[in-house]
């Protein structure tokens, strides 16, 4: 008997966490089809119905094959930014956490850089570093670093003070200090850093494949390809597949901070 209860719990529960976007989804899809459909014949490519953009986008293996090579591509290069980004953005956080100079110093600067338009800085990068793969990761890191740099600082500094007096009591140095209290504390705040960054880090791709055209091409510029050659159902399928890739990354992430921090930590 118990057990049935408990299936039945757990039904409802799916339920009610899965249901309500199912029903946005349906809906969704049921206005697109009627937006399209309502076109005159001469401005339906403007947008395809969704078993268009099936029929050409996934069910042609030609068409298929390209966009999965540029999401490939466009993987390599939004992982390469990130992995950037998280070594430089938390080994500035902790350095700025160790010395309060530092971050006076140093913290108005990534400020400048999170507010800084990215379209402005992009032709600057391509001078710089030429228009190739390099250019593409240093775009990434530029958008995600910043969200690393604030939640690590954040979680870093938010231990409570009763817990630095009792290390302090044991005569804990600096290093024990940060690596035994400090970063257990920041844990939370740096994987919820890490997941916008993730999804930060995939834009970043995209953008910067919009200006730098040598060597494989990834999905920003099959998307401006498809833009300028009209190629809607095409477009719709890279568009589709963008949003998937930002949000496995952004998924990926809050569970890799699951089974980090684990049940210790209370939300609120």
């Amino acid at each position: 008997m118990s057990t049935t209860r408990r299936s039945s719990s757990r039904l409802r529960s799916s339920t009610y966490r899965l249901g309500p976007p199912i029903v946005v989804f349906l809906v969704v899809l049921g206005v697109w089809y009627a937006i399209s459909l309502s076109l005159d014949p001469d401005r339906q490519f403007l947008l395809p119905t969704p078993n268009e953009v099936i029929d050409v986008g996934f069910v042609n293996q030609d068409n298929l094959f390209q966009v999965l090579e540029g999401l490939l591509w466009t993987l390599a290069v939004s992982m390469s930014g990130l992995v950037i980004a998280i070594v430089l953005g938390m080994t500035s956080a902790i350095m700025m956490s160790l010395a309060k100079w530092i971050e006076t110093s140093f913290y108005p600067y990534a400020v400048i850089i999170q507010t800084v338009p990215i379209l402005a800085i992009v032709p600057l990068v391509g001078l710089w570093l030429g228009f190739g793969f390099t250019s593409r990761v240093v775009v990434c890191v530029i958008i995600s670093i910043f969200p690393i740099i604030t939640n690590t600082l954040f979680g870093l500094q938010s231990v409570p003070a009763s817990f630095h007096d009792l290390f302090t009591l044991h005569r804990a140095n600096r290093l024990t200090r940060l690596f035994k209290l400090q970063f257990p504390n920041a844990l939370p705040a740096i994987f919820a850093g890490f997941r916008i960054s993730a999804g930060l880090s995939v834009i970043g791709a995209i953008v910067g494949e919009f200006f730098f055209r040598k060597g494989i091409p990834g999905l920003g510029r099959l998307l401006d390809l498809y833009r300028a050659r009209l190629l809607t159902e095409q477009l719709f399928t890279a568009l589709l597949f963008s949003s998937l890739l930002g949000i496995l990354v952004f998924w990926g992430f809050g569970v890799l901070g699951k089974m980090a921090v684990g049940k210790w930590h209370e939300t609120t």
